[in-house]
Order: C-alpha cells, then sequence, then structure tokens
C-alpha cells in the first residue's frame, strides 16, 4: 500500500525548528488542503496540540508528529512534503501524484 504522505528530512527539520518556537501546548502540525487558489485547492498548515484532534492520521518522522485532516486523505495519498529554499524564497512543497494540474505561481493545483 501506498504511504499516505512521506516527509523528507528537510522538511521534518523545519516543522521541528517550527515548533520549537510555538506556543506552550502545541506539539505538532497538520497538513490540509482547502477550496481555494486559481487552480481549485492548495495546502494548508496549522499548529496544532494533537490530544485535541480525534482521527487524524499521525506521522511520525525524526521525533515530530505530523497530523493529516481526515478531509484530506484522498488528495495527499502517495505524496511526498518537502521543504525547499533558494535565494528568493523557502517554503514547503508537495510532490503529490493526484495532481492533473497546478497553477503558474504553484500555490494551487487541481485533482
Amino acid at each position: 500500500m501506498t504511504d499516505l504522505l512521506s516527509v523528507t528530512s528537510n522538511a521534518a527539520i523545519q516543522i521541528k525548528k517550527i515548533l520549537s518556537e510555538a506556543p506552550i501546548g502545541v506539539d505538532s502540525v497538520v497538513v490540509g488542503v482547502d477550496k481555494s487558489g486559481c487552480s481549485g485547492y492548495s495546502y494548508k498548515l496549522d499548529l496544532a496540540n494533537s490530544s485535541d484532534l480525534k482521527n487524524f492520521e499521525i506521522i511520525n518522522k525524526e521525533g515530530i508528529k505530523i497530523l493529516i485532516d481526515p478531509k484530506a486523505t484522498m488528495y495527499l495519498l502517495g505524496s511526498v512534503m518537502d521543504y525547499k529554499s533558494d535565494k528568493l524564497s523557502s517554503r514547503f512543497v508537495f510532490q503529490n501524484p493526484n495532481e492533473k494540474s497546478t497553477c503558474g505561481c504553484g500555490e494551487s493545483f487541481s485533482i
């Protein structure tokens, strides 16, 4: 079976850094998908306390917790979450085999 979401070491390192600076009680990042953008959907990341959320898939990677919003499962199946940095920007990026197209700026996708 295909993993729901794979997380690269670069992404895990960045999440660990974000969580180390997060408010007390925040112990995880939630990955979700929202209807937005010019192509239809966009990825969404939120900070959370894992004990407050039920029925979320949990991915443990290098000492961090990533929770998958149940409504996003079908959109993320088989995806890889990475963190990229260059001279102009740094951000989380997703390699998603379910994407049919993306917008020109890379902020949204369609299934």
